[in-house]
């Protein structure tokens, strides 16, 4: 299982150096939860969170954009570095043309749903997307309490593409530590979402193995 920690969850004053020890740690991907205040009741921050650290770190810049406009906002981030840009299905605008927009800026698409939105919902999008980012949580705020009623989501997701031999990844975001993760990866989960789990740990290096360890990925 890969482990992308979120920067949502950490110190902002010394964040290069600690993104840097959780590189080596073995966390190859780096999340960035990107909201505007509208779509979720919160606003963190923008392309400068991230594009700073681009050039100087060797992981997947995974950026998760909670706004109402990624149609418009999807090339600048990319442009800034984005490797993975994923959008909400909620969102009102057109997905096809987001993924279309996503796909032609160089970046991989991705598509998030939240807690309450039905699962099979995603199915016209699956066979043109790299990554489902499932919300165990309600988007918009770090440190809350897992989701149980994710789970059978991501099961749907992994049988689905099993069964139509799709390749996008599972992803999963809200609540983690290492109780969750093996709950997340018994259902087919690729890659783990962690915050206040990750930067928080008064172990970080356990922490990282604990859900590292716990199977080999199929990235």
């Amino acid at each position: 299982m890969k482990i992308a920690p979120s920067i949502l969850s950490a110190n902002f004053n010394h964040l290069y150096d600690d993104v840097k020890d959780l590189k080596k740690l073995g966390c190859d991907y780096l999340h960035v939860d990107v909201m505007d205040g509208h779509f979720v009741p919160n606003i963190s921050f923008g392309t400068l969170a991230y594009e700073n650290l681009k050039g100087k770190l060797d992981m997947i810049f995974d950026v998760h954009l909670m706004i109402t406009n990624p149609l418009y906002y999807a090339p600048i981030f990319i442009k800034k570095g984005a490797d993975i840009l994923t959008f909400h299905l909620e969102v009102e605008q057109d997905k096809d043309e987001i993924i279309k927009v996503i796909k032609e800026n160089g970046a991989k698409a991705g598509i998030s749903i939240k807690p309450k939105t039905n699962v099979e919902e995603l199915v016209p999008y699956l066979d043109k997307i790299d990554l489902v980012l499932v919300m165990s949580v309600e988007p918009g705020f770090g440190g809350q309490k897992f989701m149980e009623n994710s789970l059978p989501k991501i099961k749907f997701l992994d049988d689905y593409r099993k069964k139509h031999k799709l390749n996008y990844l599972i992803e999963v975001d809200g609540g983690i530590n290492e109780k969750t993760a093996k709950l997340c990866k018994d259902n087919g989960c690729d890659i783990a979402v962690c915050g206040t789990y990750v930067f928080k740990a008064k172990d970080r290096k356990k922490a990282i193995e604990a859900i590292l360890n716990l199977w080999f990925v199929r990235l």
